[in-house]
């Protein structure tokens, strides 16, 4: 069938729809009724990802599936009077973006509780904590998610005090939007039973401030389940909506192909989040492609493997899969958790420690790599960085080349010799290309690490140019899932439509063909997907989008202005409508 294919994009889209059917449906060597197309998209600018066809002007669907690509006269033949012909009337047809690296049940908690994710200073966040004060049952904590720790300089960590001002009888909590951080008032520290003389928990830091040791009201990585453990866990249902929520949001950025980056399993080897992804495919509600990453959790050992593995083994379903293990071996910049080769510049005491030792992490890499999972690995660090690839080059050594994809999440501070050691071992660098910009957060992270590390942040164009290879996530919600928004700041390494704004590293950017690549078919491959979805190539689904103009005719600064009009899944409309194109 493949060689099939092939052969195909190098015909008429009529003679490879022939060739393609063939051997399901005894054609000959002409069109039949049952090849006639239920759609047809034509005079459109089709980019397909497609080495083979690069460029189309038509695209033509049956069933659900590709089934003829190339130019409006090959594809309008596969039409017949039933055929529903959608005149694209210039506009650019791409494959559907896929994300990498999301969090779809946090983010759509996040949003559906007090959320701070849309402010933009300080005196924001604390209006929004005194209107979750007034919307909060008064037997409940106060919870809500979104802070950016570069609006507290010099350290990113914010005091108590603030949301002392706001209540001093009610226990207040928000999460970092990057997760790693808590933000507390003195009513929560008090009922959770934090005081000055609270040791530190393994992995894990109490703010307090240097000179009194008082406590601040920051909790930082393990710290932050002193806290959680009073928080309302959320039930079946409130994950299903979250999720819902979530894939809605991303089927209407144009994506329908993600990857959850962290699915907790408990010690029985359930997980309350795969059973509410399994609810929503069997009430046929999962309008998205999800591979599901099983997450490790740096508190426990080895034995959690087999539940971890029983886990991953039973999310199986038209929509969903997990081939995956998520490692966080280290935590971030702005608080010091990032584990570096080197101390932090600011502070020489730190350098960040790892979640676990060398030896533990090549042992748990190795193990799932040999029973055939992708393992990705969170490193921000340049010594995290090294360690993930130290261990994936032991685990090649232990069980020789498996052909599992193994990626490095974030991949923040790459060292010159690391960036070849990507392509030497295959490791696929996991970018969020919304963070390679001098924003307030790049800003602190250059204070902390100084001017000689800064040379090596996110080096994309570096790592491709040695042969390495990458694929695009956002982290949603930490950062915005919108790809046309990721695309034009991999491009240009600014803030998006500021040409003339500082840049990151301007050489680092990438090309719009490798932008679009790395947030569509290479999402495929990650996922184990891409024998049918992340290019329009004639057999696959037709996960597409309409864009409203061609991202490779307008400016590079104005590709995040650019709208999704259309999203289909699998041939159905999940976002916009054809009627309205």
């Amino acid at each position: 069938m493949n060689q099939l294919r092939q052969l195909g994009r190098g015909l008429s889209a009529t003679l490879a729809l022939c060739l393609v059917v063939t051997l399901m449906s005894g054609c000959e060597s002409k069109v039949t009724p049952k090849m006639q197309a239920d759609m047809v998209f034509y005079n459109g600018n089709v980019y397909t990802v497609d080495q083979q066809t690069p460029t189309a002007q038509a695209v033509a669907i049956r069933d659900g599936k590709i089934i003829a690509v190339g130019s409006d006269a090959d594809v309008l033949d596969v039409a017949s009077e039933r055929t529903q012909r959608i005149d694209l009337q210039g506009k650019m047809l791409l494959p559907a973006f896929g994300d990498a690296h999301v969090h779809p049940v946090y983010g759509g908690l996040a949003y559906a509780r007090c959320a701070m994710h849309d402010a933009t200073s300080v005196e924001e966040y604390i209006e929004i904590a005194r209107q979750c004060v007034a919307e909060t049952e008064s037997d409940r904590w106060v919870y809500g998610v979104g802070w950016m720790p570069g609006l507290f300089p010099p350290d990113g960590v914010p005091r108590k005090e603030l949301l002392d001002e706001v209540s001093q009888d009610r226990p207040i909590v928000f999460r970092s939007t990057g997760g790693h951080s808590l933000w507390v008032n003195s009513k929560a520290l008090e009922l959770a039973g934090i005081t000055k003389d609270t040791p530190d928990p393994y992995n894990g830091r109490i703010d307090r401030d240097p000179q009194t040791g008082e406590l601040l009201g920051g909790l930082q990585e393990s710290a932050k389940d002193l806290v959680n453990k009073y928080l309302s866990p959320p039930t079946g249902d409130d994950l299903a909506h979250a999720i819902e929520y979530s894939l809605a949001h991303f089927n209407a950025l144009g994506i329908t192909n993600i990857l959850d980056a962290g699915v907790e399993v408990n010690s029985d080897g359930i997980s309350p989040t795969i059973e509410a992804y399994r609810s929503l495919e069997e009430a046929n509600k999962l309008h998205t492609n999800v591979e599901v990453a099983v997450k490790w959790d740096s508190n426990a050992g080895l034995d959690q493997v087999p539940q971890l593995m029983a886990a991953a083994d039973s999310v199986k379903g038209p929509h969903i899969a997990s081939h995956t293990l998520k490692i966080w071996i280290d935590g971030v910049i702005a608080q010091g958790t990032a584990a570096m080769l080197v101390p932090y510049i600011d502070t020489p005491s730190i350098r960040g420690e790892p979640t676990m030792s060398e030896a533990r992490l090549d042992k748990v890499v190795a193990t799932f790599d040999k029973a055939g999972y992708q393992v990705m690995i969170h490193a921000i660090g340049d010594r995290a960085i090294r360690m993930s690839l130290d261990a994936f080059a032991y685990a090649r050594e232990q069980n020789g080349e498996t052909g599992n994809l193994h990626q490095i999440t974030h991949a923040e501070f790459i060292t010159p010799p690391d960036i070849k050691r990507f392509a030497k071992l295959g490791v696929v660098a996991n970018f969020q290309p919304l963070w390679s910009t001098m924003d307030p957060y790049m800003q602190l992270t250059a204070k902390r690490v100084g001017p000689e590390r800064m040379q090596s942040v996110y080096p994309a164009n570096s790592l491709l140019n040695a042969g390495g290879e990458m694929v695009y996530g956002s982290d949603w919600s930490v950062a915005s899932a919108n790809p046309l928004w990721g695309i034009e700041v991999a491009l240009t390494r600014r803030d998006l439509g500021k040409p003339e704004a500082e840049p990151l590293l301007p050489h680092e950017g990438v090309t719009l063909a490798q932008a679009i690549y790395a947030y569509t078919l290479k999402v495929a491959e990650i996922n184990q997907n891409a024998n049918r979805t992340g290019s329009i190539t004639v057999g696959k689904d037709a996960d597409l989008v309409v864009l409203d103009q061609d991202l490779f005719t307008v400016s590079k600064y104005d590709i995040a202005k650019t709208k999704v009009l259309l999203t289909l899944f699998r041939g159905q409309a999940v976002h916009g409508s054809v009627k309205t194109l």
